[in-house]
């Protein structure tokens, strides 16, 4: 199926095993349909009851998308195509008709939000750093985040949209990001329960199986602050949050309005715009549709490639802003970001 895929069956469970270690298992083009190529071959396999994602090494299931290769790639043409196949693998995965769980053991961030995050079964461990941090690299969260955002309690969805900062399993399920968290040490036994299941057990069956193997996460962080947040984070303007932030005068809001200050100012304006499109979307493919047309603005007009160049390609981290702060912002070029530019990812969505 293609080298930094591996695909095997154990039992009645079809493994998706993401094997690209030394690159914290981001996602290449190829993985992309090497992955969809693997549901198809368990979709069509009834000894398969049960579909599990984990990413192959130490630090995680995925760090996100293949930044580099985006950067070196000329035009709009190759994200077009990439970010096409990406977004219609993620909805697939949202809507997979056989138990699908992902194992967010580790950095889950971007893209691999992207294939976890809306499976049915979401696994975190005391492990897991879960993020959607693309307004520090000049884009904006997508993969269907301004889907799940919105839907998180109050404005943690916003926070976390915004800020790009990464939780733990406790926050992570408080968000509604996650389902349930499993200690790393007991992922091995985990596998083996689903991997035992009958083939018809169907999804109480592996809900079943992933509890008797759970653990209370604790409390959340994010409860603790989430009267800041949702007092702070309930503008439609950024420039209001960060009045709001500022106003506050807690060490949380000092330290939170510091980090989006730092961010992509015209990132910052139209990711917001985006997470609240997204609280009325119709549909996960709705809110996918809004992000694929932005996200070739971005990389065509915006912030992306300097976001990129600045984090990874020459890792000065001192990336140069266009425009490099809030009040230059122009509000006529963000509405244009949000206008379709190409072919619909998904040609019958209403």
């Amino acid at each position: 199926m293609g080298s930094d895929v591996i695909v095997e069956v154990t039992g009645s469970l079809g493994r998706i095993r993401l094997d690209r270690p030394k690159a914290l298992n981001a996602l290449t083009h190829a993985m992309i349909g090497d992955i969809d190529s693997a549901l198809d071959r368990f979709a069509a396999d009834p000894a398969i009851g049960a579909v599990l994602l984990s990413g192959e090494g130490e630090r995680g299931l995925c760090a996100g998308g293949d930044l580099r290769s985006l950067y070196e790639s000329e035009g709009t043409g190759f994200a077009e195509s990439f970010w096409r196949d990406e977004y219609r693998l993620d909805a697939r995965i949202a809507g997979y008709r056989k138990p699908f769980v992902a194992l967010m053991d580790g950095i889950t961030m971007g893209g691999g939000v992207g294939v976890s995050a809306h499976a049915r079964h979401r696994v975190v461990t005391e492990r897991s750093r879960i993020a959607t941090p693309e307004t520090g690299i000049g884009f904006l969260p997508d993969v269907g985040a301004t889907w799940l955002l919105p839907r998180a309690p109050g404005e943690i969805g916003t926070y976390l949209g915004l800020t790009g900062e990464a939780v733990g399993a406790a926050d992570a399920i408080f968000a509604g990001l996650a389902d349930a968290m499993v200690p790393s040490a007991r992922l091995p036994d985990l596998i083996r329960a689903l991997a035992a299941l009958p083939p018809e057990a169907g999804q109480n069956g592996v809900r079943a199986a992933i509890e008797a193997h759970a653990q209370d996460p604790g409390p959340a962080p994010l409860a603790e602050v989430r009267d800041v947040i949702d007092r702070c984070f309930a503008y439609d303007m950024v420039d209001e949050i960060l009045a709001a932030l500022q106003a506050d005068g807690s060490d949380f809001a000092a330290r939170i309005l510091a980090t989006l200050q730092a961010k992509a100012p015209a990132s910052l304006v139209l990711t917001l715009c985006l997470l609240r499109r997204g609280r009325g979307a119709a549909s996960l493919e709705a809110a996918l549709e809004r992000e694929f047309h932005a996200a070739l603005a971005l990389l065509a007009e915006g912030d992306f490639r300097e976001g990129i160049r600045a984090a990874v390609i020459d890792k000065d981290r001192r990336p140069r802003w266009r425009p490099a702060t809030l009040e230059a912002v122009d509000p006529a070029e963000i509405a244009r970001w949000l206008e379709p530019r190409a072919e619909p990812v998904f040609p019958n969505l209403r």
